[in-house]
């Protein structure tokens, strides 16, 4: 057809083609204008369709709004071809845009502003478009979104085009009451937004499957990957509004586009500082290093702890290098010992380079081995090997350190230079202690807990000014008074000891991120100073923004002041730090089930247990998430794995098993429990909030205030998180108002 003039348009060249038509671009010869002609294909006879046809003139041209292509006119070739004539617009589909990756969060937001606009319109005027997908949105060389294609609409006041209980729409994009064949209404367009936009924040579709009915299934059935799971740094509100529009039920979504244009445009859409941005082809990538463990060659697994710790002393350096995105040590000791494809290690944790090397020790004699790896094509960008004395392990660190800004193109300031350089300790077999700590620590057992701060302390002993030994010892004694679901001492014995191992290492460095980081959780989850935490945690940040922990812990404390939805942006920014931290992404899980967002927190748990299945946490947690969803078998179930996987008795499962079978109308069972609780606490320590928790799902709220009450007296860091689902029967009482008062906390 190129070069042919039908009625007054002269064809100059094809555009595209899809299932619905054939589109050319030509020249208006009256006008003067250049427009784009959309033909029926030449072998489509069918009623129905041609029927299509005319209607997505009939509607598109019944709407005058900027966000959606108009239409010039309809006509027939003198063969009986039919064609619509509309603008030629310069630009790109969205799905050609999609096709090159993730969006940045504040353009998928502008995008996603505009489609619901020109949806705006048509709802009002009675039109549902039934097939909004990244090929009908159609984005200009500056940016002006358009949407075309009303083929399937449904006009106010006409019948379905198709049959009764035929299907209509494009399946990625189709929400569940297009796929029954039920009857739609404007929220079936939002539904299709919702699927629009979680692929242009991610750059996946939320339901996926190898053929029709597979993806069918999957919408019907399956809650998609959370959004900020894919893309860590997406704004938690937004990736809330996404999962949202993607309710299976109609009446779990907005109610209408107004009110979803009204929660696009809000602040809460913006992208949170300090996270990571997906960069543009004209922005600068920023640097980033994966460090992994470096391997033992001593032949001694008593050396282990000293090449960790290596490894994890080169990791604490660079995170206080600016410009520089360092992945924390739980995803990069993920890799431990599994021999995996350098360039496979960079892409499933988003760095441009790792260093890999290895440790051999014998007696004072020291030979590391590194080497700084490009992901891209595997070459190297630096290796060096150092034969040196233990004494000299400080320097070898050191320039291991700048080799590695230097040849990744990292400026440093003079003060970060100073810092990356400055000892610890002078005391060396302190500093060995210290790592032999750290080793210890991150096993997270009662046992090994307590061979760190053994450790630790033996090492403040040998070197009394060593700060990061004495925030060791703190760090700790926090893990066992309370940090968790699973508590060892009681906060008489535990809060002091690591207060006073703080406050040392504070008065020995004013500088130490590390120090602060605790600081906050002290004050926050001991002496509920909500004030103090902040300033603490403020203050870790601002000497280390890229410590994953720090981020962990500050979500903990906006949490309990009821900051929900900023407590889940910190725990994302700990991710793009970690990313294959499961209980980071557990943490995600856990605030969804605090925000009462159940499905999504289900979800979130579920992918977890599939990367880990014998991750407990995620474990206990969705199984309350099933007990306040009323999947009681469930709930059960996970909480048996838990007991299982922790091999101890534990006061707090116990309490969750009593409201299981309390709510689950099994009394019997669940006074069983709570004498298992009372049982613990003959034997030892047992938090006062995890027996009043019992007395709640019992119905017995005098007993449990007495609990709470002694909660408050004993400083149980566990009364800090009344923000519980569990705790809403006891909400409208008195006493509830009077302790959430006396501790400060907002209801």
């Amino acid at each position: 057809m190129i070069g042919e003039t039908i009625s007054h348009y002269k064809i100059l060249e094809k555009l595209g083609e899809g299932g619905m038509g054939v589109v050319y671009k030509a020249e208006d010869t009256k006008l003067k204008r250049t427009v784009a002609l959309k033909f029926l294909p030449h072998s489509v006879s069918d009623a129905t369709v041609r029927k299509r046809f005319v209607q997505e003139a009939e509607a598109a041209s019944s709407l005058e709004h900027p966000n959606i292509c108009s239409i010039h006119e309809i006509d027939e070739t003198p063969d009986g071809r039919m064609f619509i004539v509309m603008p030629c617009y310069e630009g790109e589909t969205l799905q050609a845009k999609i096709q090159r990756g993730p969006m940045k969060s504040e353009e998928a937001v502008l995008v996603a502003i505009q489609v619901a606009s020109g949806l705006s319109k048509a709802h009002q005027k009675g039109i549902i478009h039934r097939d909004i997908k990244p090929g009908n949105i159609f984005i200009t060389g500056d940016g002006l979104v358009k949407i075309v294609d009303f083929g399937l609409a449904k006009l106010a006041g006409r019948t379905k085009v198709t049959k009764t209980g035929t299907t209509v729409g494009t399946v990625a994009y189709m929400s569940p009451e297009q796929a029954r064949g039920d009857a739609v209404d404007e929220r079936t367009d939002l539904w299709s937004l919702g699927a629009l936009l979680y692929e242009m924040l991610t750059g996946e579709r939320p339901f996926r499957g190898e053929f029709d009915q597979a993806v069918v299934y999957s919408i019907l059935n399956v809650e998609p990957e959370s959004v900020t799971s894919l893309q860590p740094g997406v704004p938690a509100a937004l990736a809330h509004l996404v999962h949202k529009l993607l309710r299976k039920e109609q009446v779990e979504r907005y109610a209408n586009v107004d009110s979803l244009l009204a929660d696009l445009r809000s602040p809460k859409m913006q992208l949170p500082s300090g996270v990571s941005k997906v960069a543009s082809s004209d922005e600068k990538p920023v640097p980033s290093i994966a460090v992994l463990p470096f391997a033992n060659m001593s032949g001694d697994p008593e050396q282990e702890y000293f090449c960790d710790g290596i490894a994890e002393e080169i990791i604490n350096a660079l995170t206080r290098v600016k410009g520089l995105r360092v992945v924390a040590r739980t995803s990069a000791f993920s890799f431990k010992g599994k021999n995996a494809d350098i360039r496979e290690i960079g892409r499933k944790l988003s760095v441009g380079a790792v260093l890999e090397g290895s440790v051999r020790k014998a007696g004072n004699q020291l030979r590391i081995t590194a080497q700084l790896v490009n992901v891209a094509d595997g070459y190297h960008l630096w290796s060096d090997r150092f034969d040196r004395e233990l004494k000299d392990v400080f320097a070898i660190q050191d320039e291991i350190s700048l080799a590695i800004t230097e040849k990744l193109k990292v400026e440093m300031l003079g003060e970060e230079k100073e810092r990356l350089l400055t000892r610890p300790t002078e005391n060396l077999e302190a500093y060995s202690l210290y790592l032999k700590g750290r080793f210890y620590f991150y096993k997270l057992t009662i046992a090994d807990l307590q061979l760190a701060v053994a450790s630790y302390e033996r090492a403040t002993e040998l070197d009394p000014s060593y700060a990061k030994a004495y925030a060791g010892v703190a760090g700790a004694y926090v893990f066992m008074g309370g940090a968790g679901p699973l508590h060892f001492l009681p906060p008489s014995e535990s809060y002091p000891r690591a207060r006073e191992a703080i406050t040392k290492a504070l008065e020995l460095d004013e500088s130490l991120p590390e120090a602060y980081t605790m600081h906050g959780v002290i004050r926050s989850g001991f002496e509920w100073d909500w004030i103090g935490a902040e300033q603490a945690f403020r203050r870790a940040l601002e000497l280390n923004p890229n410590n994953a922990d720090t981020h962990m812990w500050y979500s903990w404390h906006l949490w309990r002041i009821n900051h929900l939805e900023a407590a889940i942006t910190s725990v994302n920014k700990a991710l793009v730090l970690d990313p294959l931290s499961p209980l980071f992404r557990s943490m995600i899980g856990l605030l969804q089930y605090y925000g009462r967002i159940y499905d999504e927190a289900i979800s979130q748990f579920q992918r977890v247990l599939e990367m880990e299945p014998n991750f407990f946490h995620a474990h206990l947690h969705l199984g309350d998430t099933y007990v306040e969803k009323g999947m009681y078998e469930k709930a059960e179930a996970a909480y048996q794995r838990t007991l299982a996987l922790t091999g101890q008795q534990s006061s707090y499962l116990y309490a969750r098993l009593c409201t299981l079978y309390a709510v689950w109308n099994r009394r019997s069972e669940a006074m069983k429990y709570l004498e298992k609780i009372t049982a613990l606490s003959e034997q030892g320590y047992v938090p006062p909030c995890h027996i009043a928790y019992a007395h709640v799902a019992l119905g017995e709220y005098d007993q449990a205030f007495t609990w709470f009450n002694k909660a408050y007296k004993d400083r149980d860091p566990q009364l800090a998180h009344l923000n519980f689902p569990w705790l809403d029967p006891v909400r409208s009482d008195p006493r509830f108002e009077t302790l959430v008062k006396k501790m400060g906390l907002v209801p």
